[in-house]
């Protein structure tokens, strides 16, 4: 099995534990701040292959964040949505599990003397998913949401999907 790998603008073929310093890194820059670490993946249908692109986010709300996404190619037209909202929520899931407690208690040490500073860490799913009445995907929305709460992460959907629409959308072209 291939192990799995990230990218940004800086750095490329980074495996997870470089990943994880990188975040680590950006909390203890400044520990007393409100952290997000989002997750989410998005798609593409090409016309002979569909890319999914998850994007990993460490935000330091109001003061920036540090990002990467993994790319995966599957050869051939992802066409059927539900089958291609569920890949995608797989794969979210899938680099949620390289996030293991020992990594999270990791982070939570590093912000928990400064709670009552005003220090937070939250991990969020971000889904490509809307519940509005014209958004074709709203029929998935119950199922997504519990297979990512499942995890122990706090759902996200459209227009709080940023991760997912935004981040990872960008990539997915």
């Amino acid at each position: 099995m291939d192990a799995i790998k990230f990218q940004n603008l800086s750095h490329k073929d980074m495996d997870f534990e470089q990943v994880f310093q990188h975040i680590k890194t950006f909390i203890q820059q400044e520990p007393i701040s409100e952290y997000k670490l989002m997750l989410g993946t998005d798609s593409q249908v090409h016309p002979t292959y569909t890319r999914f692109i998850t994007g990993i986010v460490i935000q330091r709300v109001g003061k920036g964040a540090w990002a990467c996404y993994r790319k995966q190619l599957v050869n051939r037209q992802m066409t059927t949505l539900h089958e291609r909202i569920s890949y995608e929520t797989s794969l979210t899931e899938e680099v949620a599990s390289l996030f293991t407690e020992p990594h999270k208690n990791e982070l939570i040490e590093i912000i928990l003397p400064h709670i009552y500073k005003g220090a937070t860490f939250t991990i969020e799913g971000h889904i490509d998913i809307g519940s509005g009445e014209r958004n074709r995907t709203r029929l998935y929305v119950n199922e997504m949401v519990a297979r990512i709460e499942s995890l122990g992460m706090e759902p996200k959907i459209k227009p709080d999907s940023i991760v997912a629409s935004s981040y990872a959308n960008r990539y997915t072209k």
